[in-house]
């Protein structure tokens, strides 16, 4: 029994419906992903599930005591109290965990706040007001989660989160034993997550009983069809229109029967809602920069007397696709300063190449001048713009970023976060360049934007450096990864952040072996024989290096071929899985993971061994 029921639900601002009698069930322990296009209504909904927006039509039915707590999409800028004041809900804050009635179960509430509290890592008595953006989040989401709801809303819960913190939040709602309703655009944060997806799609919902990726296969088909449905109607149409146009050569009734279907298919037409568009982004790309970039050499930069960045030596050329990352407040934007030549190191040395024209997205969004519309934002009073030696009108180029005409000569202070960064996407992209700096690009874009921007810069020919903590973004963007560790040392690794973090993982791994070695090595009892003053011990006799045998010799010949075998039948496995037919049969599903588990368990023990007998020697 569905603990929460939405029962065509209709709401209207004047045009086409934002929510068009939109229905769908909720169960408890769903883990539900609500997803769609800026501007959709998906964070509308969410306020109308907790009462904070009224609707037209419908009803929404709930599970007797039903608690429903929301964590709000933007951050306030200012709160009175502490962490724990926010987080045991002393703390007013519009929009968030309205469904709650206040003095109701408080000793549970601050059990369970108390016990989510700890989890924060942050320091209860801090003043909210001098949190970090990202402290602040992972605050709101311990406030909505401290409700202990039976079904918990979160809008954009990866916002400023930096990677660890995301992934810290999704140990704890991957744990929660209520129902979940999310809005995100992090496709990893998505796949670990969502076991359903809710489409919002031109005012309708389309429920998915599939994890994220399936859902987009499915997806995908389902356009296609609507496409050839759409397709096929409209030439019936144009016939029929061609037919009545010659006149009805004699009044039957089934040429009455054929008027009153023409009326009615003209009015099917009349109804229907197109797609929205896709962004049409199109980089305006300067002359080629030379193959120097940027030189770092033994730089060093501290912040009020806290180390940065250390000691850090790197080479940018030309085509270079970089990522940097590290946890929020570790100088990921200081680095990046630094390596444009915008800030002076307090030691080493950094070379500029020649000919750079950088084009700059800054996460803040401060080159966007709210008291003038979109147009004077992109064309600086002039009418048109020149693309790629190309001159195009404002208003074309706008409505290729999905702003309608009217939307344009607005302010862009009505924009959403989302339209904000399509907009300042916009400006950076009509201005020549050879280097891309992105802070931050991904924040509120919807998914289908962000796939766009990612091919747009597989296809730039410049440099692109860019600070994301979005990792399937990196991972289809950039070659090289700058991650900023421990007092400010910066780790380079080859690939995107996958790569990144599994050359971390093992890093880890091998220091905790040397460590262990070394505790054991400490721990083995001094000789009782002392070695007299003055007297110089022997020198060990070396330990003769063991041969592989015979046996073990043939048996490291034949470990390559076996590897790769494992690795072609876990390849095999997984891509059964991925199949439609054998999505939806359970038994098979079990059955192949579990067969996935043992060869892979096997494929380890075969490189532990080729290790083991490589190290021997023949």
């Amino acid at each position: 029994m569905p603990i929460l029921s939405a029962q065509n639900i209709l709401l209207r601002f004047g045009g086409p419906p934002l929510l068009d009698n939109v229905s769908f069930d909720i169960e408890a322990g769903d883990r539900i992903c609500l997803v769609g296009r800026n501007g959709e209504g998906k964070s509308t909904l969410l306020k109308i599930l907790t009462g904070e927006m009224e609707m037209n039509s419908g009803d929404i039915v709930k599970k007797s005591g039903l608690k429903i707590s929301r964590m709000i999409q933007e951050i306030p800028a200012h709160l009175e109290g502490t962490v724990r004041d926010v987080v045991m809900g002393r703390v007013p804050i519009t929009g968030a965990n309205t469904a709650r009635e206040v003095g109701a179960d408080d000793a549970l509430r601050n059990s369970h706040a108390e016990a989510i509290l700890g989890k924060t890592g942050i320091p209860a008595d801090l003043r909210y007001d001098d949190l970090s953006g990202g402290q602040k989040r992972r605050v709101l989401f311990a406030r909505a989660v401290a409700e202990d709801p039976d079904l918990l809303l979160l809008d954009e819960p990866t916002n400023h989160l930096d990677i660890p913190a995301i992934q810290w939040l999704e140990g704890i709602v991957s744990r929660l034993d209520c129902a979940v309703l999310f809005v995100s655009h992090d496709r990893a944060f998505v796949r670990r997550i969502a076991t359903r997806i809710f489409e919002l799609d031109r005012g309708r919902i389309r429920s998915w009983d599939f994890p994220y990726d399936k859902f987009v296969q499915f997806r995908d088909q389902a356009l296609v069809e609507e496409e050839k449905a759409n397709q096929l109607f409209d030439k019936r149409l144009a016939e029929e229109e061609v037919w009545i146009r010659k006149g009805i050569q004699a009044r039957r009734t089934r040429n009455e029967g054929r008027v009153r279907a023409l009326i009615r298919m003209r009015e099917e037409r009349a109804a229907r809602r197109t797609r929205t568009g896709s962004v049409n982004m199109q980089i305006t790309e300067a002359e080629r920069s030379g193959r120097l970039v940027a030189r770092l050499t033994n730089v060093t930069y501290a912040y009020e007397g806290e180390p940065l960045i250390r000691d850090f030596s790197t080479e940018v050329s030309r085509g270079d696709r970089i990522g940097i990352v590290g946890p929020n407040g570790s100088g990921k934007t200081t680095l990046l300063r630094l390596i444009l030549g915008e800030l002076t190191p307090d030691s080493g040395e950094i070379r500029l190449g020649s000919n750079l024209q950088i084009a700059y997205f800054d996460q803040m969004r401060t080159r966007l001048r709210e008291d003038k519309s979109l147009i004077e934002n992109i064309g600086d009073g002039q009418a048109y713009i020149t693309l790629n030696g190309v001159k195009r009108h404002v208003l074309s180029y706008l409505q290729d970023f999905l702003f309608s005409a009217e939307r344009a000569r607005g302010p862009i202070s009505a924009l959403s976060g989302g339209e904000r960064n399509r907009l300042l996407l916009a400006c950076l992209f009509s201005h020549p360049s050879n280097v891309l700096v992105l802070d931050e690009p991904t924040n509120d874009l919807d998914m289908e934007t962000l796939d766009l921007l990612a091919e747009l810069l597989a296809d730039y020919k410049g440099t692109v450096i860019t600070v994301s903590h979005d990792r399937a973004f990196l991972d289809s963007v950039v070659t090289s990864i700058f991650a900023i560790e421990d007092d400010g040392n910066v780790f380079e690794a080859v690939g995107g952040y996958s790569d990144y973090e599994a050359n971390r993982k093992f890093r880890e791994k091998e220091a905790a072996r040397a460590q262990s070695k070394s505790a054991a090595i400490s721990a083995q009892p001094l000789s009782a024989t002392a070695v007299p003053a003055g007297v110089v011990p022997p020198m060990p006799t070396p330990i003769k290096k063991k041969k592989r045998s015979y046996n073990e010799e043939r048996e490291y010949a034949a470990l390559p071929e076996k590897i790769e075998s494992l690795e072609a039948e876990i390849a095999s496995r997984q891509t059964e899985l991925s199949k439609p037919e054998v999505y939806t049969n359970a038994p098979r599903i079990l059955e192949l993971q579990k067969e996935i588990v043992g060869l892979e368990s096997e494929l380890e023990q075969a490189y532990e061994r080729f290790e083991y007998l490589d190290n021997l020697g023949g």
